[in-house]
């Protein structure tokens, strides 16, 4: 496992972690069992930071997490995320008293004094222009609520205005092979303030471990199937974005360039790790053995350059005019 620091926090994280939105809900069926031990197998293979958030199964994902934490003695990172709970998922409603509720109620779910990592949880745009959003962050810092605190977004615009506030540590963003525009100015803005970066959606919603096909099926309660025009969020978030169709075909034109001895999902997350400016990965897992095979894109070699050329290449031809001054 590769280690990178995270953001000025001191903390070196596994450059493949963990992303329990998958076994909060919204994937399909889950069963706890099988999900504490997709956990305790990611611990094993040095995994060190699980990225969740309240809403997740509405704090099914952060309970399993606090049980994880009481069952092993490594050292265990927990990001969480607030303000999803709004309704309606207004900027209004990011005040002060409803953070600190969020704030609070992920505390009694994880069983702990202060929290490692929150992160605002794609807020709508005009949050990221409100200081006073930030300001209260700052104070729950100062409370001991919470150790640090960065943002999740949906739009490139959100994370260059967010990492201007000082206490922003991190800031997660969909990241991978069909979602390339982070790569254009913000990591190198993100890298010359010593900000984290976690890649969310390495995997485009799966689409690019390569197992779909046209005849996929995903339960009515997978948001796959219920989100592919946005009616339930941003449309950013299934499958990036990308039509699924068109998604199948790029993919098709991705398999003659992954190399032996990996599988689709290790070089999609290769890929993502050749960019020093991330942090890390958040592949989610259901099970103990797709948790293996995530982990060990990490310990993988170095994609070469021409490789990595023609999957830009791929990306500029295909997928790049549906989705980069999108989000």
């Amino acid at each position: 496992m590769q280690y990178r620091e995270l953001g000025r926090t001191g903390w070196n994280i596994s450059a493949i972690s963990f992303g329990a939105w998958a076994i909060g809900g919204t994937w399909g069926a889950v069963d706890d069992r099988e999900s504490l031990a997709a956990l305790h197998r990611a611990v094993d293979l040095g995994v060190n930071f699980f990225d969740t958030a309240d809403v997740y199964g509405d704090g099914r994902s952060e309970r399993l997490l606090a049980q994880l934490k009481r069952e092993r003695k490594e050292q265990i990172i927990i990001a969480t995320k607030a303000g999803r709970r709004l309704n309606p998922h207004v900027a209004e409603g990011y005040t002060r008293t409803n953070l600190t509720a969020f704030v609070e109620r992920s505390l009694r779910n994880l069983a702990t004094d202060a929290l490692d990592l929150v992160q605002l949880h794609c807020p709508p745009t005009q949050v990221y222009y409100m200081p006073e959003v930030f300001d209260a962050l700052d104070d729950l810092v100062r409370q001991g609520k919470l150790r640090y605190y960065g943002v999740s977004v949906e739009k490139v615009e959100e994370a260059i205005k967010a990492i201007e506030y000082p206490g922003v540590q991190s800031v997660q963003i969909i990241f991978n092979i069909f979602r390339q525009r982070p790569a254009d100015l913000f990591f190198q803005l993100a890298k010359e303030r010593k900000v984290g970066i976690l890649a969310r959606l390495p995997l485009s919603s799966g689409m690019l471990a390569g197992k779909m096909t046209r005849d996929a099926t995903f339960a009515p309660d997978d948001h796959r199937a219920f989100n592919r025009q946005g009616q339930a969020f941003d449309r950013g978030e299934t499958f990036s974005g990308v039509d699924f169709e068109t998604g199948l075909r790029a993919v098709e034109l991705l398999r003659p360039l992954v190399p032996a001895g990996m599988s689709m999902a290790q070089f999609a997350l290769r890929w993502i790790l050749m960019f020093d400016a991330v942090t890390c990965a958040i592949p989610g897992a259901k099970r103990p053995a797709q948790v293996e095979e995530n982990v060990a894109a990490a310990d993988l070699p170095a994609l070469p350059p021409e490789i990595m050329a023609q999957v830009s290449d791929l990306y500029s031809r295909h997928i790049k005019p549906l989705v980069h001054q999108v989000w």
